[in-house]
């Protein structure tokens, strides 16, 4: 039987929409209270993208190239900075709740469906969305996938929610042309009621070409799941962000090199606090401290300057916060709903960060 229950599944169902209800429960404990001035200079240039869909998948190839993966089957690519979106759907996809997409330029990219069943599937493009080809279609109606990452060109891996106690992965290394499991003597073991979230397509996530890390939530605690060898071993460590409800845990993660890393999360249902919506680690995910000053409230996505080895980016239905410090403390800068952020790598052309989220809003960020 399916590890994730009725009301998971119900939650997770939640997020195609507006994040839930808005259910005003007692907090934990106060936390410092935050800095109510804007970090100066920083700000997002909202994009026209002529469609109301909501993009939960984002990759950012350049400051000129990007690409969003939304609902109702939507897929994005702008080549001009965000001035003009070319609609590169594949044909038939309209059903399709795309969650997470990866491109490696402007004409290479993976997008990646969720649902349970043969709902979740993997499409390759490699004619900047003008064709499209099914890659992977998930058969075991007890399995449902979330996210995918490369660690280069050609190796990348899948990630699915526990089966049998166990989560499911899958590895590519041709480019994300073909799909298979990776065995499951090293697959993760999951708690009582985890599982991972495709909120932000930062569920699985990895930096250099052999570290992953993946995200969890929904049990008794967080936890972020490394790994050295690129997905075939993992190890586990506790997350010290809101655990305890199927609507909390980390959801999304960033490492800047294979020992700096954030986390981000909370409790995504409108209106619940997360008084310590993100952690940091500086040895890989081994031990993580909570943040002095954290988010505002539950965040989705988050990611770091090209550049930089201190400042982030930290998005959530309900504003984005900047940190310069490495993650000890965040100030918001912006008060927009956006669902996911990415930055182009350091070695792209003219590398930028943008940031896609509800009522198909995507932006660019205005940074000194």
């Amino acid at each position: 039987m399916r590890r994730m229950g009725k009301t998971l599944k119900a939650l997770r169902t939640l997020l195609t929409g507006a994040c839930g209800a808005a259910l005003v429960l007692a907090g934990p404990a106060a936390v410092p209270t935050r800095a109510a001035t804007p970090a100066p200079g920083t700000a997002w240039e909202l994009k026209n993208t002529g469609t109301d869909a909501r993009f939960r998948g984002l990759a950012a190839v350049s400051r000129a190239t990007a690409w969003a993966a939304g609902t109702k089957g939507t897929v994005l690519l702008t080549r001009d900075g965000g001035t003009t979106w070319r609609d590169v759907s594949p044909p038939g996809a309209r059903g399709l709740e795309f969650r997470d997409v990866e491109a490696f330029d402007a004409r290479n990219a993976v997008v990646l469906a969720i649902g349970e069943g043969e709902a979740s599937r993997i499409l390759r493009t490699e004619d900047g969305g003008t064709t499209w080809t099914e890659a992977f279609r998930n058969t075991d109606p007890k399995g449902f996938y979330d996210c995918v990452t490369f660690f280069d060109r050609r190796h990348g891996i899948a990630l699915g929610d526990p089966v049998d106690g166990r989560f499911r992965l899958l590895e590519t290394h041709d480019g994300g042309r073909a799909w298979r499991p990776l065995p499951a003597a090293g697959l993760p073991a999951a708690l009582s009621g985890e599982a991972a979230f495709a909120a932000s397509g930062q569920c699985v996530v990895r930096s250099g070409p052999r570290d992953a890390w993946i995200a969890t939530g929904g049990a008794a605690v967080s936890r972020v799941l490394h790994s050295t060898d690129r997905g075939r071993t993992w190890t586990a460590t506790e997350a010290p962000l809101p655990a305890g409800d199927p609507a909390r845990g980390v959801f999304g993660l960033a490492f800047r090199d294979r020992a700096h890393g954030l986390a981000v999360g909370g409790d995504y249902r409108a209106g619940q606090p997360s008084p310590r919506a993100a952690a940091a680690t500086g040895d890989g995910g081994r031990a993580w401290r909570t943040a002095a000053l954290p988010p505002a409230a539950y965040r989705s996505g988050v990611a770091w300057l090209p550049h930089s080895r201190a400042t982030a980016l930290a998005v959530g239905p309900t504003g984005s916060e900047l940190t310069t410090d490495g993650g000890r403390t965040w100030r918001t800068f912006d008060a927009g709903s956006y669902d996911t952020v990415d930055c182009a790598p350091a070695a792209a052309p003219g590398a930028g960060c943008w940031a896609a989220g509800e009522k198909g809003r995507i932006a660019r960020l205005i940074a000194p």
